[in-house]
Order: structure tokens, then C-alpha cells, then sequence
């Protein structure tokens, strides 16, 4: 048996290479803008009128009643 790929076979292998780059990449680019968005939500230690834990705003809330089956 020949270890010869035919063209189809080499497209079909490029591109699953291609995929799998595109996902690492999409996940690290992910990871990294996660990063940041923690870090800049950090409350400011100043801040009196920052509450704690779970808040729900407007926004939510409108999220919310687009999600409701």
C-alpha cells in the first residue's frame, strides 16, 4: 500500500490542520480577554457604594426575558 495521498485527501488533512490552529488560537485569544475583564472589574477599594456578591440590573433583567422559553 502507497502512503500517497491523493489532493482530496491532503485538503481534507489542511484543513483539519487549519481548524485546529483556529481553535487554539481562538481559545487563547479568549482566556486572554477574560483576564483583563476580571481585573478591570475589580471594585476600587475607595468605593463605599460598590455592594457585594450577585446584582441584577436593567440589562439583565432584559437579557433574562429574551432567554424565557
Amino acid at each position: 500500500m502507497s502512503n500517497r495521498k491523493t489532493p482530496k485527501e491532503k485538503n481534507v488533512s489542511g484543513r483539519r490542520a487549519f481548524l485546529k490552529g483556529a481553535a487554539v488560537a481562538g481559545g487563547a485569544a479568549a482566556l486572554a480577554s477574560g483576564q483583563r475583564a476580571v481585573a478591570a472589574s475589580d471594585p476600587v477599594a475607595g468605593d463605599a457604594s460598590a455592594g457585594s456578591g450577585y446584582q441584577e440590573s436593567g440589562h439583565i433583567r432584559d437579557y433574562y426575558k429574551t432567554t424565557r422559553l
